[in-house]
């Protein structure tokens, strides 16, 4: 029989022993994380690193900072090969992506590289996609432009800011494949610098309709220069966008999200993992974060963990089919 000493120092040595492995599994963050912002500042993904690192630090999840890198080059490529080629353990690092990112994969523009060899984090909100004409176009409805479309694909001429092949671009196929409108490399579009020069050649009447995000045409709807058909989203939009229908409901099951969120390495610790996507669930309650999606137009829009993976790995496969189908990519 065991002793009282003996039974006191197993039982001691098992409560270590508990304590160590606890340890093991266990993921406290770091002092400080960094986010790398896969372009230069100013843009998006540089207001998406910078905005969120602040809350974080605000609502104490990091006792030191969250340190945004901008790492610029082939659209997001050259940070996503950076992650998975030198930090690809590294569980105190985050990168901004978007649909931009996603775009980039479907069409195989980070060449060897795919979206298994990272971890999808989540999203923090979205820059919904619209379709819209001046105010003295013919067309005073989503179907109704969609029904010239397909009498004749080059029918209707868009003006978009991304280049030939892009978001601003797909979001027109997308929309129009769901439409059932054939011959989609037919579809005119024309690619401008940015939203707001194509907003120009719209409202002055030299083109027949824009293809932006949401964010871009307050002030045009505002003045009534500008007629939104459709908003891409999958419930109407919160005031003041709420009188604008969704594609959804005039019948055509078109989603576009531009949306904003995280990857991090894809070796990093599972547990590392589960804290990043509850505290980004967390940070997205927060007034913090309210307030400065109101500020700066950015809508409602969050999928984490597994359910965003396979957000994520469904939006690749439909733009690689789009992409097929219009002959950007073979």
């Amino acid at each position: 029989m065991l002793n009282t000493l003996s039974l006191k120092s197993i039982l001691i040595s098992g409560a270590i022993a508990l304590t160590v492995a606890g340890q093991a599994h266990a993921y406290e963050p770091a002092r400080s994380a960094e986010c790398i912002a896969p372009a230069n500042p100013g843009g998006g993904w540089d207001f998406t690193c910078r905005s969120v690192g602040r809350v974080l630090v605000d609502q104490g999840y990091f006792k030191g900072n969250v340190q945004t890198v901008n790492m610029t080059g082939a659209g997001g490529g050259v940070a996503f090969a950076h992650t998975i080629s030198k930090r690809d353990t590294d569980n105190n690092l985050i990168v901004a992506a978007s649909t931009a990112t996603t775009t980039r994969l479907a069409q195989g523009q980070f060449p060897g590289m795919n979206s298994e060899q990272v971890k999808w984090i989540g999203t923090l909100g979205a820059d919904y996609g619209i379709i819209a004409v001046g105010k003295d176009s013919q067309y005073t409805s989503l179907n109704q432009l969609l029904n010239a479309l397909k009498k004749d694909p080059g029918a209707v001429k868009f003006a978009g800011g991304s280049a030939s092949g892009g978001w601003d671009h797909l979001k027109v196929l997308m929309t129009a494949q769901k439409a059932n409108v054939t011959n989609l490399p037919k579809v005119r579009y024309l690619a401008f610098s940015g939203g707001s020069e194509a907003l120009v050649q719209v409202v002055g009447g030299h083109v027949d309709a824009f293809t932006g995000d949401i964010s871009e045409v307050k002030g045009f709807m505002d003045s009534g220069d500008l007629r939104v058909l459709a908003v891409l989203s999958e419930e109407r939009l919160p005031a003041p966008f709420d009188a604008i229908p969704t594609a959804m409901e005039q019948g055509i099951d078109s989603v576009a999200p531009n949306w904003r969120g995280f990857y991090m390495p894809g070796n990093s610790s599972a547990e590392s993992y589960d804290w990043w996507v509850k505290t980004m669930d967390e940070l997205y309650t927060t007034k913090e974060w309210e307030d400065i999606m109101v500020k700066n137009g950015v809508m409602p829009f969050h999928k984490s963990g597994e359910d965003f993976t396979q957000f994520v790995n469904n939006q690749i496969l439909d733009i690689q089919v789009l992409s097929k189908d219009i002959g950007l990519i073979k």
